[in-house]
């Protein structure tokens, strides 16, 4: 059964391409795809991670409680997310000349209930493009949220309440630093 996504709850999304084939081609395709998560999920939750893989994805947000939510015309969370990955398979399709469905659906959500395993899902989420070994260090990736955490420019991604669950910014650091346990994340994970 899949689970709902409730308001007010953390929330590790992940998902990949039908038949593990690849999502993000180019530059552009990345950026669309933020464009379109901007439109369609930050009205709905706050994000505190994300990267993205060629391949496949991962966000941790927190779902938006009902009064937090400025919308016209209230929708379902897990409709967002439908929104989202039906509207970037339309532009890449038309970019590509492809047809037929680009996600795994179900899209893929675990809820994170504890502080401890926050940290380790953001880590974990910030570390995929080392653990894929496409990089030595997230700060070397630039499709992930590890250098927006670290920058003070302007951003929607919850910045200030991310480095809070680390204590402070030499803790996310060094917590980045640490050779997480992939095993235990992905097993806690069913991926």
């Amino acid at each position: 059964m899949i689970q709902a996504l409730e308001n007010g709850n953390y929330y590790h999304i992940y998902n990949r391409g039908i038949n593990s084939d690849i999502l993000f081609k180019e530059k552009t395709n990345y950026e669309h795809f933020l464009n379109l998560y901007d439109i369609h999920i930050n009205p709905i939750a706050y994000t505190y991670a994300w990267c993205l893989m060629k391949n496949h994805f991962h966000f941790i947000v927190r779902i938006k409680e009902i009064e937090e939510i400025h919308v016209e015309k209230k929708i379902l969370p897990s409709q967002s997310f439908s929104n989202l990955f039906n509207a970037y398979t339309k532009a890449f399709n038309k970019s590509y000349n492809r047809h037929g469905a680009l996600f795994e659906r179900p899209f893929r959500r675990k809820q994170v209930n504890f502080d401890n395993y926050l940290q380790n899902v953001i880590s974990y989420i910030h570390n995929n493009p080392v653990h894929h070994k496409i990089c030595e260090h997230p700060i070397q990736y630039p499709w992930s949220s590890y250098i927006s955490c670290l920058s003070d420019k302007p951003t929607k991604l919850q910045r200030i309440k991310v480095i809070a669950i680390f204590n402070d910014i030499d803790n996310f650091k060094l917590a980045h630093e640490q050779k997480s346990n992939y095993f235990s994340v992905e097993n806690f994970l069913g991926i």
